[in-house]
């Protein structure tokens, strides 16, 4: 009986990829649409094919050809799919257009065994009822306190000790994963007030941390898929890489739940310190299943993000020698608690440009509900996925000039030169790392708070030297991040050039 639905649905799914891939083939004719080769049934099923194992590098070379920086994909097997990396259509699916472009069901069910009905992953009223709550929550300055309260203690108890160890013995080590790991805690412990690991790369990952790595790398995949009745099919049967997304979704939500009755239970003896976000939505009086939800989303989104993108910075530095030394005077000539943090504009504009060039999410991707037209005059139909692009977008010549391949962090001052002591205020939608709008990320100023002031302790104390001499292979998944981790010697500092503490 599976095997029959599975089929029925196969058939059901090839007929309407090809029904609407004749549509768009004829609508592509009369609009003359910019895209990829794109023929009658198959749409660009080829091109995509030949280029599936470097999509986002064909799809920035598809953009950049493209007069309007926007091209549409059109293939069997799949929705429709608009691709822009202009300022005016970004502004204008996340803010001025905002409701006729939510994530939409199709983005809901690929994320939705995982997430839930969590803040990243739902619409509407139940967007906005989560967003006020989370949004009063991370603006509160007892929250704020904890937070910065917490990154001073991993930092200075957990990763400082650890970095000096590895100095000591020359050891090599894996700087994404410690990082990881180190963001992993700070989320876990100002979310749901738990340390969960131990920052050497070398013990054992905990099983929270392991199943959040099978979880979002299957539901990556799903939104890779060619052909998106082959998951369905497979979750319907229960087989391959759905059985593994279920038992790790199994184990998360496990983990989850078993934290917020271990919450409830310290809570509820009056024992407990509620400057954690877990403690404040059990007041909240959220139910259960909304808390862990909830959590799950925030622990996604705070977990891997800031991790590759220091990691990239890092790497960035190393080959730019006397922007590293820099950054290094200006961070020891700075205060070394909090209150030196505002002063660091050089290594704020390092962050800004290296995520320009590797953002931590390549792309967002929402779902119109009724017909429209963009800014650029790209007509929209209701039910097509309409996809923003960082990735692109840094590599976009008009937008960010000729050098655009170059890691010149200069450009994010007001003179152009990196002694400015003012950083320009760039337009979120020509660079949507946090995205925009109402959906902008609440977390970007903690963001920027953990990140300078871990690479500022790092760099004030140690040099980073990567073992390989090869470029970097960027993976773009949920978050995206460096394949094969970055292998690096830690080497202290000269204490002749600069502080050690």
């Amino acid at each position: 009986m599976n095997s029959l639905m599975s089929l029925l649905l196969l058939y059901l799914s090839l007929l309407f990829s090809l029904i609407t891939t004749i549509i768009s083939f004829h609508h592509r004719r009369r609009h003359a649409i910019s895209g990829p080769p794109t023929y009658p049934i198959i749409g660009c099923l080829i091109s995509f094919y030949k280029n599936r194992r470097r999509l986002l590098d064909w799809y920035t070379a598809l953009l950049s050809q493209s007069p309007t920086n926007t091209i549409v994909i059109t293939r069997l097997g799949a929705r429709r799919t608009i691709v822009t990396a202009n300022p005016s259509n970004v502004e204008y699916i996340l803010k001025t257009n905002f409701p006729n472009y939510p994530k939409g069901k199709p983005f809901t069910d690929i994320l939705g065994d995982f997430l839930g009905y969590g803040i990243f992953n739902v619409d509407g009223d139940a967007w906005r009822a989560q967003r006020k709550l989370v949004s009063h929550e991370f603006t509160a300055r007892s929250l704020k306190e904890f937070f910065i309260t917490t990154l001073e203690e991993e930092v200075e108890k957990e990763l400082v000790p650890m970095m000096e160890s590895l100095a000591e013995t020359e050891k090599v080590v894996d700087l994404q994963e410690l990082l990881r790991r180190l963001t992993f805690n700070m989320v876990c412990r100002v979310s749901l007030g738990v340390e969960r690991c131990c920052l050497d790369p070398k013990e054992p990952e905990q099983p929270l941390s392991k199943a959040f790595d099978a979880a979002s790398t299957i539901c990556a995949r799903r939104g890779a898929a060619p052909l998106v009745v082959v998951w369905k099919v497979k979750r319907l049967l229960g087989v391959g890489s759905e059985k593994e997304l279920k038992e790790a979704v199994g184990e998360v939500h496990k983990e989850v739940s078993e934290m917020i009755a271990i919450k409830k239970e310290v809570m509820g003896n009056n024992n407990g310190d509620d400057q954690d976000l877990l403690s404040r939505l059990i007041a909240a009086g959220y139910e259960e299943v909304e808390i862990r939800d909830i959590v799950i989303s925030l622990i996604m989104a705070g977990r891997d993000t800031t991790s590759a993108a220091m990691t990239w910075l890092f790497w960035l530095l190393s080959c730019h020698r006397g922007m590293e030394s820099a950054v290094v005077e200006e961070a020891t000539r700075t205060a070394t608690r909090m209150e030196g943090l505002e002063d660091m504009k050089l290594l704020k504009a390092c962050l800004c440009e290296s995520m320009r060039l590797y953002p931590p999410v390549v792309w967002d991707s929402k779902h119109a509900v009724v017909d429209d037209l963009l800014p650029d005059n790209t007509p929209v139909r209701a039910g097509d996925r309409v996809t923003y692009f960082p990735y692109g977008m840094g590599r976009m010549e008009g937008l960010w000039g000729k050098d655009w391949f170059e890691f010149r962090p200069e450009r994010w001052f007001v003179d152009n030169e990196e002694n400015s002591c003012e950083l320009k205020r760039v337009c979120p939608y020509k660079y949507p790392i946090f995205q925009a709008g109402p959906r902008v990320c609440l977390g970007k100023e903690m963001a920027f708070v953990q990140m300078t002031y871990v690479v500022a302790s790092i760099l004030r104390r140690f040099e980073i030297r990567p073992v390989s001499q090869k470029r970097p292979v960027y993976v773009p998944l949920l978050t995206a991040h460096m394949a094969g981790g970055l292998n690096v010697v830690v080497k202290r500092r000269c204490q002749s050039k600069t502080e050690t503490r």
